[in-house]
């Protein structure tokens, strides 16, 4: 008989997985906060600074599928004690870095070990949980992201401001090593495992539905982030007190946490179907903010309400790429994992992209607009997907 609750071993493992992903969280978002003590320390531009978070995503967005692929058929729990093990390391070797070029090549590394990792967290979550158990499992992994941002980041640019930013990487080291007791202990042994071909593997990416269902997360951060880009400038616009940015921002992403919640909960049944019906609202709220800005406390409302659609399509869309990978190429789910993450980088930077060139191009407030169109195509692109699977009858409910 199949399990439908979550055991005391269960809420152990997610409770494991969500502390991995807030550690690996924390090291990749940190980044952001501590560039200007960076580029002091070392003597660069902010400029030159920023390209270390450039560089993370794109090694992270390309290395990630490749190794998930290569490394396939590896015993999961050997692997990602191994891998957790490289991200200390890495992270100790940042504490004690001297230039520019070492910090690169240390943060490309962890790059590729981060992404490997959450695509890791991501399989066993859906594998080692109740199928009905899934959605709340995944949602509660993705969380370690939210409260990365929420509490691991401010902590960490806090140590950089008082210390300084080997301090920031001294703390994701010990993150690291709180992260891989925990591993040890509540990771099960017996775990999947599947030996393929890499041209097998990289087949599932040329599958027409595979990349439809990649596309979905793409465009749903890419309708945030041409927006959230350029929160900031729109505070501004709002005239908000200087002093109040920061809180603002704060409560952006304590919202965010119940934004995950909700994500679980539209997992749970029929996800696909009702993430088309949540693009098209979270379009709305995006259109308006075109007009709602224009008065302070109403356009903070929209913000929040903003930060609550934002992430609502995370746990739906990784479960959907998996499950569409056990029907399409079985063997190569642990590489379907690793497609979600990518998506949301790829989303974050075309949003940021197409955002930018609005906002170069017109009134500060277009942002919103293409955000809301980005929304919109979203939704369209998720309603041809279930309207495939409801014809094919492939994973529709």
């Amino acid at each position: 008989m199949k399990e439908t609750s979550l055991s005391k071993q269960h809420w152990f493992l997610i409770f494991t997985l969500t502390l991995l992903t807030f550690v690996l969280g924390t090291s990749e978002f940190v980044i952001v906060g501590i560039l200007t003590e960076i580029s002091s320390s070392l003597h660069i531009t902010n400029a030159k600074a920023g390209t270390l978070v450039s560089a993370f995503a794109i090694t992270f967005a390309i290395a990630t599928p490749i190794v998930m692929s290569a490394t396939s058929h590896f015993p999961k729990r050997k692997w990602m004690l191994f891998l957790i093990g490289s991200f200390i390391v890495l992270n100790a070797l940042c504490v004690i870095s001297t230039s520019y070029v070492m910090l690169m090549a240390l943060r490309m590394l962890t790059a590729i070990v981060t992404g490997v990792l959450i695509s890791l967290a991501m399989t066993i979550a859906s594998e080692a949980i109740p199928v009905t158990k899934r959605g709340v499992a995944i949602s509660f992994v993705f969380g370690g992201f939210t409260m990365a941002n929420v509490v691991g980041v401010p902590i960490g640019t806090v140590i950089a401001e008082w210390y300084s930013w080997h301090g920031t990487f001294l703390l994701t080291t010990l993150l690291g090593v709180v992260a891989f007791v925990a591993s040890f202990l509540n990771l099960p042994g017996k775990l999947s495992q599947y030996r393929s071909s890499m041209k097998d593997q990289f087949s599932l990416l040329t599958h027409p539905r595979i990349l439809m269902a990649f596309f979905i997360p793409s465009l749903g951060f890419g309708a945030t982030y041409a927006v959230f880009t350029y929160l900031v400038p729109i505070l501004n616009m709002m005239e908000a007190p200087g002093s109040s940015i920061s809180l603002i921002l704060f409560a952006y992403g304590f919202i965010s946490i119940f934004s995950n919640i909700l994500a679980g909960k539209i997992a749970s049944h029929n996800a696909i179907g009702r993430l088309r019906f949540v693009f098209l609202i979270q379009a709305l709220v995006l259109f308006a903010l075109y007009f709602t800005t224009d008065h302070f406390i109403i356009g903070l409302i929209n913000i929040g309400l903003m930060s609550l659609m934002a992430i609502l399509l995370t746990t739906s869309t990784q479960l959907y790429l998996i499950d569409l990978a056990g029907v399409y190429q079985p063997k190569a789910t642990g590489l379907a994992a690793s497609l979600m993450p990518v998506a949301s980088n790829v989303g974050i930077a075309m949003g940021s992209a197409l955002g930018g060139l609005v906002y170069h191009q017109g009134p500060l407030m277009n942002v919103t607009l293409v955000g809301g169109v980005v929304a919109i195509c979203a939704s369209l692109l998720t309603f041809l997907s279930y309207r495939l699977d409801q014809k094919q009858g492939t994973l529709a409910s």
